[in-house]
C-alpha cells in the first residue's frame, strides 16, 4: 500500500490518537494509530498522518533529536509500503530508541504495525 506521509504538528492530534487509538509497546518504541474519520482540505484520506515524540526521560535534547530522526528513518523505510492509507501514526521513543541497533528496531515497528492493524479492525467490527 503505498501513501504519502504528512507530519502530524497539534498537540490535540497527538492526544486524540492517543485517547482514542490502538497502542502496540515494544521495548525500542510505542506506536499509536487512529483511523481518521472524516477528510478535511489539509488532509485528505488517502494520507497517512504520523507523529513522533521523545520525552525528556529518554535523555537531554541531543539524545530525544537522535532518537527522533531514527523514528522518522524507520518510517521512512515502512510506512509506505505497509502503511494503511487514512490512519494517523504517532511513534514514541522509549529508551532505548538511541542505541538499539537498527534491525531491531525494525523488526519491532513491523511487529507493531501488525498488532495495531489487528486491533484497529477489530474495534470497527464490535
Amino acid at each position: 500500500m503505498s501513501g504519502r506521509l504528512v507530519k502530524i504538528k497539534k498537540r490535540p492530534d497527538f492526544l486524540r490518537i492517543a485517547r482514542h487509538g490502538a497502542k502496540a509497546v515494544r521495548s525500542g518504541l510505542v506506536l499509536q494509530a487512529l483511523i481518521r474519520e472524516a477528510p478535511s482540505e489539509q488532509t485528505p484520506l488517502p494520507v497517512m498522518r504520523i507523529g513522533y515524540t521523545a520525552s525528556k526521560k529518554i535523555g537531554k535534547a541531543v539524545v530525544r533529536n537522535r532518537a527522533k530522526r531514527r523514528l522518522r528513518a524507520l518510517c521512512a523505510a515502512v510506512l509506505p509500503e505497509e502503511g494503511m492509507p487514512g490512519v494517523d501514526y504517532v511513534l514514541i521513543a522509549r529508551y532505548k530508541t538511541p542505541d538499539a541497533p537498527y534491525q531491531k528496531l525494525l523488526n519491532e515497528l513491523h511487529d507493531a504495525l501488525r498488532q495495531v492493524k489487528n486491533d484497529l479492525f477489530r474495534e470497527d467490527r464490535s
